[in-house]
């Protein structure tokens, strides 16, 4: 019965007639913070204590892809009523975390898991210059002898 009836219905957007239009003031502010900072998370909390599960398997996330710290900020919607439905409607995506890279929205947390697992997260952010810098190979130190008397 249940298969029958998802066959036969016709997926029809719905309208929320309870959109609610964010202030000029809040989207300036939006897009001049992701367009700030090449690595942009809003979440409910900060890096170093976030207040959900969500927000916390993302910050984690970015730290073991190697996203550099000086490329990065987060803002806590937490703290603001207004960012916090401000970002879902800037985005149009309902969840929070949501994550930009170089101005450009990423996704939210199951996004950002799904393209970890599957190693486009860490190729992605290399080619946006997002991740820490690797430092020269010990190959090229090894060639310099320490001055020994």
């Amino acid at each position: 019965m249940f298969r029958r009836a998802l066959f036969n219905t016709r997926f029809t957007p719905r309208i929320n007639l309870q959109t609610r239009f964010i202030s000029t003031e809040i989207r300036d502010a939006i897009s001049s913070a992701i367009k700030a900072t090449p690595v942009v998370l809003f979440m409910k909390g900060t890096p170093e204590f976030p207040q959900c599960g969500f927000s916390r398997a993302t910050i984690q996330t970015l730290g073991q892809q190697g996203v550099d710290p000086s490329k990065f900020a987060a803002y806590n919607v937490l703290e603001d009523p207004e960012l916090r439905d401000g970002i879902k409607e800037f985005s149009s995506w309902p969840t929070i975390p949501q994550l930009y890279v170089n101005g450009e929205f990423v996704g939210g947390c199951d996004i950002i898991m799904s393209m970890a697992q599957s190693g486009e997260l860490a190729d992605f952010l290399e080619k946006e210059g997002a991740l820490i810098p690797e430092e020269k190979d010990d190959v090229e130190s090894a060639d310099v002898k320490p001055n020994r008397k």
